[in-house]
């Protein structure tokens, strides 16, 4: 397999092959999980309680109702369902490990304010604040002092598993990954894993966090393919110049996006929803949920394209892997697919198209007794673009763009390929912006 891989802003190619795919996910999994194929671009414990019954179900969003508020910085305005406390507690995550919430007390005490239950404010601000102290050594990089300006804190949600839901409570465990450090200095921002618990309860018409734990995640081994980037090449994901990503829990009844507001923030959203829904599993192994999925998110003048192109592709992973249609390979082992935003910044945004980059992580691999097949994380760019049709926005193509690789986790083992399923499969993916 050739894969083309690149050091810091080195231009010059290592591959040789001219295909064009559709997403991150499609072309970092195809080149994670399948031999003898050339893509464009360089590229994945503890069992889980009985799952209980999902909130109720709310209305589909309608065009161009806005996808929750935003208070002191904060994503509100969840649906009661299931994929709304999912949502809430990816948003949480992603919030207290971001730059303003480690670096800043006074942004800090604001999130959780509006983040935490009541009764659990207090503690939450205590725990936040010890957190922040603890994090600024890698915040720091290299540096005898902390610059917040230059600081890189980005999380990625890379599965969601339901512990337990009802309309009143939920429990939802994360596996996330993490790049922290500074963009200046010599010290490239790490990498690291991690498992988050987070209890939710249904309080002032939201869901709001009750209590939360974290402790070391799976650890993917990043792609041998891919060479850590140096300090600089991160300058264009410091706080003032890119977003952290927002997910909403709003889907129709298919599970798959409603309209999005005519906004930059609907464009981000848009964005982010199109290479995580390209991470799904069922990308590979379910033909209709793709076609289906590719109608709904993909501009109509693009869309025969992108089918064939996506019908072509994933065709010689499944014939590769000989993947069934429940997603398992001849050898009963687990596709293991997903992509995770860790950060969006605007290209270009008018009222009528929208250009956005991500910063993505994508695992791909087998969840099996293969430890040659292991899930790998592949950290790269891709540049989104949309257009304005039929009320939402709609991508017109999603480019693969250059790797930005932090440094691998240190002294971590990587974790062996069977536990990979129980991060893996359809339910554990997370909630859509």
């Amino acid at each position: 397999m050739a894969v083309q891989t690149r050091r810091g802003n080195d231009p010059s190619p290592r591959g040789t092959s001219k295909a064009k795919f559709w997403g991150i996910a499609v072309g970092a999994v195809a080149a994670l999980t399948t031999t003898a194929m050339i893509v464009t671009l360089a590229t994945g414990d503890d069992s889980a309680p009985t799952h209980v019954a999902s909130p109720q179900a709310t209305p589909e969003p309608k065009p161009g109702k806005a996808r929750g508020q935003v208070t002191s910085g904060v994503p509100v305005g969840y649906p009661r369902t299931e994929a709304g406390a999912k949502a809430a507690a990816a948003n949480y995550t992603v919030i207290s490990g971001s730059s303003a919430f480690l670096t800043s007390k006074d942004a800090r005490h604001r999130a959780v304010s509006v983040m935490s239950a009541g009764n659990r404010t207090s503690t939450a601000m205590k725990e936040a604040d010890h957190e922040a102290r603890r994090a600024r050594a890698e915040l720091k990089g290299d540096k005898s002092k902390l610059a917040p300006r230059h600081v890189i804190a980005r999380t990625g949600i890379l599965s969601a598993h339901t512990l337990g839901a009802d309309i009143h409570k939920a429990t939802v465990r994360l596996w996330t990954t993490t790049a922290r450090g500074s963009a200046t200095g010599h010290a490239t921002p790490k990498a690291a894993f991690r498992s988050v618990t987070v209890s939710l309860v249904w309080e002032r018409n939201d869901w709001k966090m009750s209590g939360s734990s974290s402790s070391s995640g799976l650890v993917a081994p990043v792609d041998t393919r891919q060479a850590t980037n140096v300090t600089s090449d991160f300058a264009d994901y410091v706080p003032a110049r890119a977003s952290d990503p927002v997910l909403s829990g709003a889907e129709t009844k298919d599970g798959l996006p409603g309209a999005y507001e005519r906004t930059e923030r609907g464009a981000h959203a848009a964005a982010t929803s199109a290479v995580m829904l390209r991470g799904d599993p069922r990308f590979f192994s379910d033909a209709e949920w793709r076609n289906k999925m590719l109608t709904a998110t993909t501009a109509s003048s693009v869309l025969g394209t992108a089918k064939a192109d996506a019908d072509s592709m994933t065709q010689l992973v499944v014939e590769n892997r000989s993947l069934g249609d429940d997603g398992k390979t001849a050898d009963g082992g687990l596709l293991v697919t997903r992509t995770a935003v860790l950060g969006s910044r605007a290209v270009a945004y008018s009222g009528q198209t929208a250009s956005m980059e991500l910063w993505t992580a994508s695992v791909g691999g087998v969840a099996g007794k293969n430890e040659s097949e292991r899930p790998q994380i592949g950290f790269i760019r891709m540049t989104v673009d949309l257009i304005w049709a039929d009320g939402t926005w709609k991508t017109t193509a999603v480019t693969p763009s250059e790797p930005l690789v932090p440094s691998p986790p240190a002294a971590e083992e990587a974790a062996p390929a069977s536990s990979f399923a129980d991060v893996g499969g359809v339910s554990d993916a997370p909630s859509l912006a």
